[in-house]
Parts: C-alpha cells; sequence; structure tokens
C-alpha cells in the first residue's frame, strides 16, 4: 500500500476525467490498496477560485463535494498548526499559499504527491509522475 496526496489540479483532472491525468497517475489513484488523501486546502483553494469567477464549473462539485471524495474512495486530510507552521517555514520562494501547504502535508504525513506543478521540488518529496513527465504537462 502507497499513500499519496493529490495536488488540486490532480484532483479535479481525475474528478472531470480530464486526459491531461497521464495513465501513471491514473494506475496509483486507482490502485485498490492505495489510499488517496485530499487536502483540505484544496477544498478551500477550489472554493476560492469559484467564488472568484476562475473556476465556474466546480459549483456542482462544491455543491456535493464530501459525498464526491466518499464516492472516489478518497480520505480527507485536515491541516492542523503542525502543518500551517510548516508550510510558513518551507525553504522555498513559492508564494501559493495552497501549493505549499499541500507541500507541508506531504512531508510531514510521508505522503507521496500526485502533481505536475514544478515548483513541487522539495528534494525530500516523493513527485508521481515523475519530475520530467510533468515538464511535458502543465496546470493551467
Amino acid at each position: 500500500m502507497i499513500k499519496f496526496l493529490l495536488d488540486t489540479h490532480a484532483l479535479l483532472w481525475w474528478l472531470f476525467d480530464e486526459p491531461k491525468l497521464c495513465s501513471i497517475a491514473r494506475t496509483q489513484i486507482s490502485h485498490p490498496q492505495n489510499e488517496i488523501y485530499v487536502s483540505s486546502a484544496s477544498a478551500w483553494e477550489i472554493a476560492t477560485k469559484h467564488r472568484i469567477g476562475k473556476m465556474p464549473e466546480a459549483k456542482e462539485l462544491l455543491q456535493n463535494y464530501q459525498e464526491i471524495l466518499q464516492q472516489a474512495r478518497f480520505i480527507g486530510l485536515p491541516i492542523t498548526t503542525k502543518h500551517a507552521l510548516r508550510a510558513g517555514a518551507l525553504p522555498i520562494k513559492h508564494r501559493d499559499p495552497f501549493d505549499r501547504m499541500l507541500m507541508a502535508q506531504a512531508e510531514l504525513d510521508n505522503l507521496a504527491i500526485i502533481t505536475y506543478d514544478p515548483e513541487f521540488n522539495l528534494k525530500h518529496l516523493t513527485i508521481i509522475p515523475s519530475p520530467k513527465i510533468n515538464q511535458q504537462i502543465k496546470p493551467e
């Protein structure tokens, strides 16, 4: 069993069956013995982007968020004080608070992270798919 944390784009690509999600990620997410975690930061990010008009298609997802995650067998990962302190202290220049939180959670909870974001460059994080594939497919 492997424990994975989905970044927000990977979560959305899975839920909306977006072809940008590669077969490596799809295989890991769908493997019945793997545990797939979704951070509370992703709900916060989706709700924020929907509110400001960057993600109008997320309305139904937000209305049924908990049920959709349960149907997908995903496990919610709450944000703790420990996560927040680490996110703020990460020794990187990346300023996106959602990404920083996901990096901190992956690090502290020993989760491999499924992301295509090249900013997830902490050397001690396990990134799926590999950064080489991530350079070819970038989140919008």
